[in-house]
């Protein structure tokens, strides 16, 4: 069977594949943002950005749409905000919410990133041929949907007044 190591270098899962390709993207996607004047950006801003509509998208939405919890895309809103790539407005469809749009600045992000996007896709539909890299993107795309619609919800969360012991029954503390 071999180490672990071993495996991940000869037959590697769908996890460790799909985090190379992650990384792998992510260091020439923001190191190219960074040469053209957008050094500002960590990785981690890509579950915002990426996401990002002209008319604005709920930090709700953000949330669902790139599978990180609320309270992760809520720092990374702030982060982006005080760099100037977003800003907060209230939403039309209901004066409560709050919609994330870009400014100027996330809007030339966002130009440059399809750019370095699309010429990332096109390199490799050049190198597998066409044919091939829609088919791979049409299977990667099936099992990442497949896989996203089989997450288990979170667990409930334990009020913070509640000890380890209450959760088992017996005692809460005041």
């Amino acid at each position: 069977m071999g180490t672990r190591t071993e495996r991940n270098k000869t037959n590697p899962d769908l996890g460790i594949l799909s985090a190379r390709l992650l990384f792998g993207i992510q260091q020439e996607l923001f190191g190219t943002l960074a040469a053209q004047g957008f050094d500002d950006l960590q990785p981690r801003h890509g579950a915002v950005l990426a996401y990002l509509d002209v008319d604005g998208v709920r930090a709700t939405d953000l949330s669902r749409l790139s599978g990180q919890h609320k309270q992760v895309i809520g720092t990374i809103i702030d982060e982006l905000e005080a760099l100037g790539y977003v800003h907060r407005q209230p939403d039309p469809a209901d004066r409560r919410a709050k919609l994330v749009c870009p400014t100027e600045r996330g809007l030339a992000q966002q130009r440059a990133a399809d750019k370095i996007m699309t010429a990332i896709q096109d390199r490799h539909a050049r190198r597998l041929g066409r044919e091939a890299y829609a088919q791979f993107k049409s299977a990667f795309i099936d099992v990442t949907d497949h896989q996203r619609r089989r997450q288990t919800p979170e667990p409930p969360r334990v009020p913070p007044s509640v000890t380890p012991k209450a959760r088992n029954g017996f005692s809460i503390s005041v």
